[in-house]
């Protein structure tokens, strides 16, 4: 029962060319019409493929079940891959496939100064000989996490098709607006119906996550005194100004230039407004609780400094909860992850660990009461043009889930 490695490789080919952009400023679930479009091609498609009830929610999560083909009483597990893209770049890919990739410089053709080098991505050299696939160099290729839908999608029509695989019950998720931090905020767990899930929202070949980022969104709102200018002395207070103050006050040794590894970060989205009010936007993340805590601090410590030194202004800080590191619970009970790397394991791959500098669905689903570690997909460069995967790697995902698929049934 060999796997359809080209029915993924179509599947993915088409998906990407979908925009699906989310879009924080929206608050529609989802938060884009394109988004839509391609839940509604996924709910089309599981029909087809003969899924039992798929269905399309109100908020756009498309749910789907691959039925039981073991007598054995089993876990219900679940797959998740959201549909949206990230917000910096248009999402309606050109998809390039670089077949039998020979190791020479990618250089992307709407945008030749994108350039893919086996000097600069590390990654990039181990893939030589395997199958790359770039966008054209103007928007995001959709890897993160069109490569997921396409593996979930064409894993779900492999077992569909081969009923002699064991295995025991399988809920489907593709969800809306992983990318601005509300993925699974409308998903009703108990409609969900899974007791242990896995994100395929994973990097490189191997990777099996169980920790991320734990994270909060910031706002600072800055008003000010207005003034005509040609009368303003003594008077007027520039929001604008102190808001230029308050971003130089931020300690660059915790920016996302300057950190790594464990460690955490204070980052400015946005900064909007007039000389009578000005809003800053921030993202706080760290692994640990206490290190979110000081980022907060820090804040908190230059609004005061600034309200010291300019008492006429009015300066608000607000936080808001975004998700937490999921090792606070898998921790707790490592099985979805030991199983997770035994199935990797059995499709010749290596599998490893490493904390995600960021976030996944699967940080609010543990976090909520279902386990959810995070498999990789093979994606690289993501959030910029440079965006790419190859198709072997996805192929590994796919034989991984298929391995797992088999493993909770014994469970």
């Amino acid at each position: 029962m060999p796997f359809d490695s080209a029915d993924l490789l179509e599947r993915f080919l088409r998906y990407v060319q979908i925009d699906t952009r989310s879009d924080a400023a929206s608050a529609t679930c989802p938060s884009t019409p394109g988004q839509w479009n391609l839940l509604r091609l996924l709910e089309r498609e599981l029909r087809e493929l003969g899924a039992a009830d798929v269905e399309l929610t109100e908020h756009g999560y498309v749910l789907a079940t691959l039925p039981a083909t073991t007598p054995a009483p089993a876990p219900v597990i679940g797959w998740c891959a959201h549909v949206d893209t990230a917000t910096n770049l248009p999402g309606a890919a050109r998809p390039i496939v670089h077949r039998a990739y020979d190791g020479r410089p990618l250089v992307l053709p709407d945008d030749p100064s994108q350039r893919l080098t086996v000097e600069s991505i590390p990654f990039l050299r181990e893939s030589i000989g395997q199958d790359v696939i770039t966008a054209s160099g103007t928007t995001l290729l959709g890897a993160d996490d069109k490569a997921g839908v396409a593996i979930v999608m064409s894993v779900a029509r492999h077992l569909l098709r081969h009923p002699g695989i064991p295995h025991g019950k399988i809920r489907l998720c593709f969800n809306p607006d992983e990318e601005i931090a509300r993925g699974m905020a409308r998903l009703d767990l108990a409609r969900f119906g899974a007791q242990f899930a896995y994100t395929l929202d994973g990097a490189e070949r191997g990777e099996i996550c169980c920790e991320t980022f734990s994270a909060d969104a910031a706002k600072v709102e800055i008003h000010g005194i207005a003034s005509h200018p040609g009368w303003a002395k003594d008077v007027m207070v520039n929001a604008l100004r102190l808001a230029g103050r308050f971003l130089a006050a931020l300690p660059m040794a915790r920016s996302p230039e300057r950190t790594s590894g464990q460690e955490g970060f204070i980052h400015p989205l946005e900064c909007t407004g007039s000389a009578e009010h000005a809003t800053l936007r921030f993202i706080l993340r760290d692994f640990e609780l206490a290190g979110l805590a000081a980022h907060r601090a820090t804040l908190e410590k230059i609004a005061a400094e600034l309200r010291a030194a300019e008492p006429k202004a009015r300066i608000e800080v607000t936080f808001t909860e975004q998700y937490r590191n999921m090792r606070y619970w898998l921790e707790k009970d490592m099985r979805p992850v030991r199983l997770a790397e035994e199935a990797a394991r059995r499709a010749g791959v290596t599998p490893f660990a490493q904390p995600i500098r960021g976030g996944t669905d699967g940080s609010n689903l543990t976090q909520r009461g279902l386990p959810t570690p995070n498999i990789f997909t093979g994606m690289h460069e993501v959030h910029s043009q440079r965006e790419w995967v190859t198709l072997q790697d996805m192929e590994k995902s796919a034989e991984t889930l298929l391995h797992l698929a088999q493993l909770w049934a014994t469970a």
